[in-house]
């Protein structure tokens, strides 16, 4: 178990957007972060829809880095590139676009965002960022739990959790994958954002 969780931390790691561009970080007032608790982003795939609320009082950036995205389009026509069961989903490359699947899982939205790392434990259903070995490289990619995780507690900056869908994430997880864990046949994904 050990291994596998090292390995898998060095996957998430190594494997995931690449820092480049502006690092961001503003200070949201009580009403801006009000606003992100009553937002929901629902992720549309093939297996079914997955459900998000987020945590905009410990990762503010992160949660507003990720509902600005959403509202641009820029997740729709990406694919969740990387499924490991027992761990986790992983999606948000906009190379994953890219029928070419070499570039999957190195690319980013030109800008990251400061490491906003919490006490929310990496359980099941928790949603957060995927990033390099740098603290303060997440971009665009995230990543779901389908298993807990503690070993990625307070090292990856957890900003939402599943509200329904666990089990089309299941689904997702279990998909037959090849070598580098990108699940064999394209698994897109188009995000949608609810606000109140």
């Amino acid at each position: 178990m050990r291994f596998f969780s090292l390995m898998s931390v060095l996957f998430l790691m190594f494997s995931s957007s690449l820092a480049y561009g502006e690092v961001k970080q503003k200070t949201f007032t009580e009403k801006e972060i009000q606003k992100m608790a009553e937002t929901r982003a629902v992720i549309e795939t093939k297996f079914g829809d997955i459900e998000l609320k987020f945590f905009p009082d410990v990762a503010p950036n992160h949660v507003n880095n990720f509902i600005e995205l959403a509202k641009k389009g820029f997740y729709d026509g990406t694919t969740f590139h990387r499924v490991i069961p027992g761990f986790m989903i992983q999606g948000g490359d906009p190379n994953s676009k890219d029928p070419d699947k070499s570039r999957h899982g190195m690319g980013g939205p030109g800008h990251s965002v400061k490491a906003e790392f919490n006490s929310t434990p990496h359980k099941r259903g928790i949603l957060s960022m995927a990033r390099s070995s740098q603290p303060d490289s997440a971009g665009s990619q995230f990543f779901i739990c389908v298993a807990d995780a503690p070993f990625l507690d307070r090292q990856y900056t957890a900003f939402g959790e599943v509200v329904s869908g666990m089990d089309a994430a299941d689904k997702i997880v279990n998909q037959p994958r090849d070598k580098r864990d990108n699940p064999n046949e394209r698994v897109e994904i188009k995000v949608k954002i609810i606000e109140k």
